[in-house]
């Protein structure tokens, strides 16, 4: 019993690396407001595709990342959310490398009505320093 134990831990290793932030700057969030261009309501993770203008007036692409279908509808999500045009704007701990990638935090439709995505891990370091980003 001992040894299957220790071979189902250590074969699920690689679905709990999985599930890690380091890629994040959980301290700092990005606010990113712009055009959807896709909506992914899939497993493992929903996607929001987002152009946004940045400073410089260039169309950066995000792709922001929430949790799975299942956790995202218990939070008041769903599959018909967003559609390719519509506008919003998102809060998310963006990506240390620099490139526009995000957990979501939460966002607005552009019918005023937030959604909250209350990542797990982004709830266990709550940001602390929250300049908007493009």
């Amino acid at each position: 019993m001992v040894v299957l134990s220790a071979a189902v831990a250590i074969a699920c290793q690689p679905a709990l690396a999985h599930h890690g932030a380091a890629a994040y700057e959980l301290d700092k969030t990005a606010t990113v407001k712009g055009t959807v261009t896709k909506w992914i309501w899939s497993n493992p993770h929903c996607l929001l595709f987002v152009d946004a203008t940045d400073d410089s007036g260039q169309v950066v692409h995000w792709i922001l990342e929430t949790q799975n279908p299942l956790s995202m509808s218990n939070m008041g999500w769903a599959g018909d959310s967003f559609k390719p045009g519509d506008q919003v704007t998102v809060r998310a701990t963006p990506a240390k490398n620099g490139r526009p990638i995000g957990l979501v935090v939460d966002a607005v439709q552009a019918n005023g009505h937030k959604l909250n995505a209350r990542n797990i891990i982004v709830d266990e370091h709550p940001p602390t320093d929250t300049t908007p980003k493009q």
